[in-house]
């Protein structure tokens, strides 16, 4: 009887088919958009790279693998792969998500999809009753992401999974955060799995790729032929990267684990730290929840200072705040999460009730665009221009709707996260 591999050996077997021509160990780039065929239609498996491509086939059986499921697919990026599931819907279809996510989803879920009569319901999603309130006869979709982003709330997969079964809704959980190595939702009931592959999978910082894991053969064909007719695949040395780092991700995510644990404590003992966001504290929330569909507990970790206000902000350099994730050139103590799309200089903010009234000045890489009145989307969300002026124009914020909960000010500028609190920083350098 053949054993079945266990996670580190399929990390770097599984699902592997050895090159046919050589007998590569490794899987080689296949750097080519046709195949040559005997005669019109027959080939041997593969006719044009975007419908099919060796290498990338490899990829996306070593994500199938690591995940225990019997379908992947592999995205040109975490945002095409969710692009792509989005496409299985229709006008007048339902989703519930969680209500911290990620920033990209959001705002595809906002601007790209809603348009098109898909209505999104966000809760907190520590409560499955909360979930139950907004099921509907037109709900066709469950997302959540468990560790959420940034805020590492913790979702009960096995309790979701019963709950999208009893009413026939498909239950999707973006294992970003956690990777493979830690959860694995399939086995806890999940009927899809989401990845930016982007971020722990390569595990590099110099691929952008996402992933799609799933058992049901009929969503698996469905999804097939979405990759294909829209296109947003990844190309043969994008796959190779990725593989690549599928080979350390057991050894990486072991000490991210072990690393985040001792800067959580760290911080948490630290008088100048209000709150941190970790699953392992065994006061958090959902600690035992965490504790029993999780091999550990992930490597970040999410905190705000005591003094997080404008006054202080001015006083401190928030270094390498980086847009995204990074892993390998980021170990040194640097683990930042934001999702910063705008930088203007801010003229001035003036608090009025329960409303921010914040000038901006417009910066060089918007001054191409004409600003009316109305509204302007940033981070996914849609704010009210209030008044226009030569550089640059008025938003009203309220922060309790919008979640506004951080102007971080850095040499004269200012960036606005809209959705979530910024906060990345080297722990050194803020800490001194």
């Amino acid at each position: 009887m053949k054993k079945k591999m266990r996670f580190n050996t399929k990390a770097i077997h599984g699902g592997q088919i050895l090159d046919p021509a050589y007998g590569s160990v490794m899987t080689p780039i296949y750097q080519t958009s046709t195949y040559a065929q005997t005669s019109p239609g027959k080939h041997k498996g593969y006719e044009y790279s975007r419908t099919h491509n060796p290498t990338r086939t490899n990829l996306e059986n070593s994500i199938a693998s690591l995940e225990n499921g019997k379908y992947g697919l592999a995205f040109s990026s975490g945002l095409a792969a969710i692009d792509a599931l989005l496409k299985t819907l229709s006008p007048g279809d339902e989703v519930i998500s969680t209500n911290d996510l990620y920033g990209g989803s959001y705002r595809l879920f906002k601007t790209i999809f809603q348009k098109y009569d898909i209505k999104f319901h966000f809760v907190n999603m520590e409560d499955i009753k909360n979930i139950e309130d907004k099921i509907t006869k037109n709900t066709r979709l469950i997302w959540l992401e468990t560790p959420t982003n940034p805020m590492m709330n913790i979702i009960d997969i096995k309790s979701l999974a019963k709950l999208s079964k009893k009413n026939k809704i498909l239950l999707c959980v973006d294992n970003t955060f956690a990777s493979p190595y830690l959860q694995r939702p399939l086995e806890l009931g999940a009927d899809i799995i989401i990845h930016s592959a982007t971020k722990y999978i390569a595990g590099h910082s110099d691929v952008i790729i996402g992933a799609i894991v799933i058992n049901n053969k009929r969503l698996h064909e469905k999804l097939a032929f979405i990759q294909n007719a829209s296109g947003a695949t990844p190309g043969p040395m994008d796959s190779f990267l990725t593989l690549r780092g599928i080979k350390t991700l057991h050894l990486r995510m072991q000490r991210h684990s072990e690393n985040a644990k001792k800067i959580a404590y760290f911080l948490k003992r630290n008088p100048k730290i209000g709150k941190v966001y970790w699953p392992g504290f065994s006061d958090h929330t959902n600690h035992k929840i965490a504790k029993k569909q999780m091999k550990d507990f992930g490597g970040i970790v999410s905190f705000i200072p005591k003094q997080s206000n404008f006054k202080t902000a001015k006083k401190n350099d928030v270094i390498n705040l980086e847009k995204s994730l990074k892993y390998g050139d980021r170990i040194s103590g640097h683990f930042v999460q934001g999702h910063i799309d705008t930088t203007s200089r801010i003229k001035k903010i003036d608090l009025v009730g329960n409303s921010w009234f914040i000038n901006f000045n417009l910066s060089k890489r918007y001054k191409k665009y004409i600003i009316q009145k109305g509204s302007i989307t940033i981070n996914g969300v849609s704010l009210t221009i209030s008044k226009i002026f030569k550089d640059g124009f008025q938003v009203v914020i309220i922060p309790q709707t919008l979640k506004l909960t951080n102007l971080i000010y850095l040499k004269n500028k200012v960036l606005v996260n809209l959705e979530f609190d910024v906060i990345g920083k080297y722990i050194n350098s803020f800490l001194k």
